[in-house]
């Protein structure tokens, strides 16, 4: 479905490096990018414009301009998000997606990943040896940082800082002309390697779940939507809260597909079981 197609790349933030070797080696197209495509439009981390979409919207818009720059029907883009993490809650997590968008097939093939894999971060930083501090745990200078007069203010930014001259004279600039420094991570891609090894992960999962073609009608993008608990305790036969089968789906004509035991396993422990192990 793809083969010899040009599928245009929605990015403004390098993400291309990443993104283009794998889809031009697995799916036999051309990659190329939209001339003058400003993808801030849709919201900044760094919260000059702010993101009003959910992500997943958001990269749809990010995939629809960039088509319409390049008269193009064929498009990807990702969307990440970050701040705690829902289970772990002392913890940072980048919530990334990826979509393929298909306007021509009237398809779209999206992929998530919810990682602790990142060093976002962010705080009010007082003297140089806290700045020295923040940066080491954040891997300055291969990970950007930007520096701000404070958390709430937009106006006074200073981004893609990646050298330690820069940095000291950002932080005594800011210090000396408003008496507070704000210091965070800057989460865009071609400023953040962590996130960047994300994204090239999750286009690999892309290409995975473009290869899963559904068995009724081979269109790319069959995979799981659904999830079934209940898999027998091996010593009470009792239901435990273990998956037993996986539901998959095709957007395309709606068939739908349980597959049991995706874990190869029959039966669950007791010793995760509400009824041996209360």
């Amino acid at each position: 479905m793809f083969k010899e197609r040009k599928i245009v790349i929605a990015t403004m933030h390098q993400k291309e490096q990443v993104i283009q070797p794998i889809l031009e080696s697995n799916l036999g197209c051309t990659c190329l990018l939209a001339e003058n495509l400003n993808t801030d439009l849709f919201g900044t981390f760094s919260g000059e414009i702010e993101r009003f979409d959910d992500p997943i919207s958001t990269a749809r818009k990010k995939c629809e301009l960039a088509m319409e720059l390049t008269n193009t029907n064929i498009a990807i883009a990702s969307e990440g998000s970050f701040g705690t993490h829902p289970s772990y809650f002392f913890a940072s997590a980048d919530d990334e997606f990826i979509m393929l968008k298909d306007i021509r097939n009237d398809l779209e093939i999206i992929v998530r990943e919810l990682t602790l894999d990142t060093n976002f971060n962010a705080g009010y930083i007082n003297t140089i040896d806290e700045l020295e501090v923040f940066a080491e745990k954040v891997k300055f200078p291969a990970h950007g940082i930007i520096i701000r007069k404070s958390e709430s203010d937009t106006s006074k930014v200073i981004k893609g800082i990646t050298t330690w001259k820069k940095l000291y004279a950002g932080f005594n600039r800011y210090k000396n002309m408003y008496g507070t420094v704000y210091v965070e991570t800057d989460m865009r891609a071609m400023y953040n390697p962590t996130r960047m090894e994300v994204i090239r992960q999750l286009t690999l999962k892309l290409v995975d779940k473009i290869n899963s073609k559904c068995p009724i009608c081979s269109t790319p993008g069959f995979s799981i939507t659904d999830v079934n608990e209940g898999l027998l305790c091996s010593y009470c036969q009792f239901p435990t809260r273990s998956i037993k089968s996986h539901i998959y789906s095709c957007a395309k004509c709606h068939y739908t597909e349980e597959k049991n035991f995706p874990n190869n396993k029959k039966t669950e422990d007791p010793m995760y079981c509400d009824i041996c192990n209360p």
